[in-house]
């Protein structure tokens, strides 16, 4: 967006004085090794550190005007204690030398008279990101050097061309432009150490289409690590106001049971469905459907899902996990059949297994199917779909995990033939997240990344929709 002036970014990652932060990312390593030593000093057999700081600007507009201009400076330092398998955890905001003996006594004292845990304790150090594995550099920092005033204008650009677009779209919810920065160090007793800043933008639209009864809502944003890989406010404000557009005179539709498309924004969602029904936290409390699913076809032959934890300005992107264990690139799904979970160490001590670098979720996952012609776009996908439903929003927490269960309020689009016939509102989709997976027949080459997850429209063979 070459509208704003910015602060160029440097291949190194480590926080400096004049990217806006407090401080250094020497300040946060001193921080870590006193807290470590401190630990030590009271008895710890073990203990874990991580420093942060994070700042920002947040700005929204509404039919022109300014709405909000809100900044946040954030900072804490998290201390975790072991006395033999006896876990304590304490933090502070507070970096004084006094406030930092409180905080790692207080850790200490947790740990005391905390129950034994076998599986607790630090990573083994076989896992651990060491060296220039730890300091592998992923360019995901790109300080954003935009003032109130400016963003204030880049959110204006954004509305006022999407009320622009037709006489129809008749209000707003507002624009709003985000910059937000970070950075953090850890360590460990194990001999871990590592840190790295990081930053995340965004530009966001919400119009309002229609009048009276026939009003419609919708959205659009553009996310990036780098400012200038947004998409332009114009083209936000002009995509937003389409989507609203298209969603006036929604009706109900009967109930049925018919192929449903899920539109590439939403299909995300059923990726992340997947991790958490295979996370190591579901899976040792036995929370899951998929329990025991290791080396189990849970999709088609045709599906795979891999994972890239190192991929350049990835939102998902990381050199190591929450713990510092060292993030690797694998094969989840493969040809529909399950090659690993998603475990920190202290789940996979609990089922037995090794750590998969994933304390903090998952990194970078992108779902395909063998099946996907390079000229699978949104047409294409639904002239595979037929006659049924293309769901474009979906409403309500409806998805049980343990059971697989899955209910979701849902509005979109009616399809026959392949082709759209009008928008529908009102009703719910229902099945289970284990048929579904098993009836995806078909993943769109119309690739959207929505957070750390890529995936195409995703087509589902049946569900049940309920209408009036």
């Amino acid at each position: 967006m070459a509208t704003t002036s910015r602060t160029p970014s440097s291949k190194n990652t480590s926080a400096k004085a004049h990217d806006g932060f407090a401080y250094s990312q020497a300040d946060f390593q001193q921080l870590i090794e006193d807290a470590l030593g401190l630990a030590r000093t009271l008895g710890a057999t073990d203990a874990a550190a991580e420093v942060s700081e994070g700042v920002g600007l947040s700005v929204s507009v509404r039919k022109g005007k300014l709405e909000n201009v809100e900044r946040n400076r954030d900072k804490t330092i998290g201390v975790t204690v072991y006395v033999g398998q006896r876990r304590g955890n304490a933090s502070t905001s507070d970096f004084s030398a006094q406030a930092l003996e409180q905080t790692v006594r207080a850790a200490y004292d947790i740990a005391r008279y905390t129950a034994e845990d076998p599986a607790a304790g630090l990573p083994s150090p076989d896992d651990l990101a060491m060296g220039r594995a730890a300091r592998r550099d992923l360019d995901l920092f790109h300080p954003w050097a935009v003032d109130a005033e400016a963003a204030a204008d880049l959110a204006r650009r954004c509305e006022d061309a999407a009320l622009v677009v037709d006489p129809r779209i008749t209000n707003s919810e507002g624009a709003g432009v985000s910059a937000q920065q970070s950075h953090f160090f850890a360590g460990n007793t194990a001999g871990f150490r590592g840190g790295y800043a990081s930053s995340r933008h965004s530009l966001s639209v919400s119009p309002i289409a229609g009048r009276g009864k026939d009003m419609q809502r919708d959205f659009w944003y553009s996310s990036e690590r780098d400012a200038r890989d947004m998409a332009r406010p114009e083209a936000v404000g002009r995509y937003a106001a389409e989507r609203a557009l298209a969603r006036l005179k929604s009706r109900k539709i009967a109930t049925c049971e018919v192929p449903v498309l899920f539109e590439n924004t939403l299909a995300a969602g059923l990726l992340g469905a997947y991790v958490q029904a295979t996370s190591g936290g579901a899976l040792y409390r036995k929370a899951t459907f998929l329990l025991d699913s290791l080396g189990q076809p849970i999709f088609p032959k045709h599906i795979d899902v891999l994972e890239d934890p190192h991929i350049l300005k990835g939102k998902g992107s990381a050199p190591f996990d929450d713990e510092g264990v060292l993030t690797r690139k694998r094969r989840v799904v493969k040809q529909g059949v399950v090659q690993g979970y998603f475990l920190s160490s202290y789940s996979a001590r609990k089922l037995g297994m090794r750590t998969t670098g994933h304390a903090g979720g998952s990194q970078n996952l992108t779902m395909t199917s063998r099946l996907t012609d390079p000229k699978d776009n949104l047409k294409a996908m639904l002239k595979k779909l037929g006659t049924g439903l293309f769901v474009t929003e979906l409403m309500g927490q409806g998805v049980n995990y343990v059971t697989g269960d899955y209910s979701r309020g849902a509005a979109g689009y009616w399809v026959e033939n392949g082709v759209i016939q009008y928008p529908v509102h009102e009703i719910t989709i229902a099945g289970h997240l284990g048929e579904m997976f098993r009836q995806i027949v078909a993943i769109g080459a119309d690739a959207y990344t929505y957070g750390s997850k890529t995936v195409g429209s995703v087509l589902i063979e049946r569900m049940k929709v309920a209408g009036h």
